[in-house]
């Protein structure tokens, strides 16, 4: 009989498995009660929607919905991560402006192929967020410190490639990416698909994955995942930088969505979003558990408010305030269970 050993689920930590196997049964359900909840209020929302507006269930409404959710879901992936480690990146919002307008810029002065174009985008997100990775693995910082820093440090840099108000002329590069026919196939928008793949392969690491379990360990216990054998500083620089990668990704399709000029403002906002997309999946803000199919939920439920409010014809801060509603019941919901788990 094998010796047994250490596994840390998506759901705790420090779990027993006897052999290879059992491990397996120590998983949780695939989808968990809230992602179920979670799915209720969508189809509800999009049932009252459609009978509130019957454009609401028309290409010309869903296919905008979908690829303005995509961006938010994509680094919604990372965010996960990041959270389920114990950490946070507020500076997401920035990451973007900086990969959108440099990505712009190039696009403009040397007319770089989609490929070339999209490399350099991620790049450029992924060295801003070994920026932040190093600075909170390395540097024993808070995050929300770090990040709240290079939050306003990655602004100033975006703003100083800007010169101007705008970056105009910007060619079709990325109608790969946009809402038109060019950007969809079976009429889905390419941006959405490739946001469920990058989200299929992080459900399937962070699950299937002994490397996936040790996010969850250190966010349950970063003390105790470091003696027990995991890179603690390592793991959590790989989350801060595949944030950044995904950053980099989304600003690809930010700059889609739009026309031919980039306004300065590209990502205000954009963290916010994020973040609250992953609360309302169900990830714990504390760490040590959360779902990244929760979190791509979690956006379609944001944009849809959004969308909502705007074909209601509705003041728009009230899509503040329903997105906000839904947080506080999501992290209501998170301490209560925390609360029963620890009484039990």
């Amino acid at each position: 009989m094998s010796a047994p050993t250490t596994a840390t689920p998506p759901g705790g930590v420090g779990e027993v498995v006897h052999d290879a196997p059992a491990r397996g049964r120590i998983l949780p359900r695939p989808v968990t009660g809230q992602e179920v909840v979670l799915v209720v209020v969508i189809a509800a929302l999009w049932l009252v929607l459609g009978l509130a507006t019957p454009a609401f269930f028309t290409s010309g409404s869903i296919i905008p919905l979908l690829v303005s959710m995509s961006p938010i879901a994509l680094i919604g992936v990372g965010m996960t991560i990041v959270i389920i480690t114990g950490g946070i990146d507020v500076s997401v919002g920035s990451i973007v402006m900086v990969s959108a307008v440099v990505t712009a810029q190039a696009l403009v002065d040397h007319g770089l192929s989609l490929p070339v174009a999209v490399l350099l985008s991620v790049l450029v997100g992924g060295v801003l967020g070994l920026v932040n990775g190093v600075l909170i693995a390395y540097g024993r910082v808070q995050a929300i410190i770090i990040t709240f820093g290079t939050l306003n440090l990655f602004k100033f840099v975006g703003l100083q490639f800007f010169g101007s108000s705008t970056v105009e002329g910007i060619p079709a590069t990325f109608a790969f990416f946009g809402r038109g026919e060019a950007g969809r196939t079976l009429g889905i928008p390419h941006s959405f698909l490739i946001m469920l793949v990058v989200a299929t392969a992080a459900w399937f690491y962070l699950r299937h994955t002994a490397g996936g379990r040790h996010f969850y360990a250190i966010g349950g216990d970063a003390v105790a995942a470091r003696l027990a054998g995991v890179a603690v500083r390592r793991r959590s620089l790989i989350a801060y930088v595949l944030t950044g990668l995904l950053s980099g990704l989304a600003a690809c399709f930010v700059i889609a969505q739009g026309t031919t000029s980039l306004a300065a403002s590209v990502g205000s906002g954009t963290e916010l979003a994020v973040i609250a997309a992953v609360v309302i999946g169900g990830t714990s803000i504390t760490g040590g558990r959360g779902s990244v199919l929760g979190t791509v939920l979690g956006a379609l439920l944001v944009q849809t408010v959004t969308t909502g409010v705007t074909q209601l014809g509705w003041q728009s801060q009230l899509s503040d305030l329903f997105v906000g509603l839904f947080i506080v019941v999501a992290v209501g919901a998170d301490l209560v269970r925390q609360r029963s788990r620890r009484t039990s």
